[in-house]
């Protein structure tokens, strides 16, 4: 096996660079990651995927059902208390 063929024994100067443009104008000089930028200009992260099991289902509370089923109810209790003040 070559030196040049194992990614772990390449001199750290000879890693891709990230690139990103800075506020000084220039080029970030940071060791990029597999997405070709470094941690620092890798971009936000999306959030949980939509629909996955990461902890919704525990207790309900913040599923579509459930989300729904308080506006509806928000929505009644408007309508309710509308109706109270029209009373003579």
């Amino acid at each position: 096996m070559k030196l040049a063929d194992n990614p772990m024994q390449r001199p750290l100067h000879a890693s891709p660079r990230c690139g990103a443009g800075t506020r000084s104008g220039s080029a970030c000089n940071s060791p990029a990651m597999s997405n070709g930028r470094c941690r620092m200009h890798g971009g936000t992260s999306p959030g949980a995927p939509k629909g996955s099991k990461n902890g919704m289902y525990r207790h309900g509370r913040y599923t579509a059902e459930a989300i729904e089923l308080r506006r509806e109810m928000n929505r009644w209790t408007r309508v309710m208390r509308q109706a109270a003040q029209n009373i003579p």
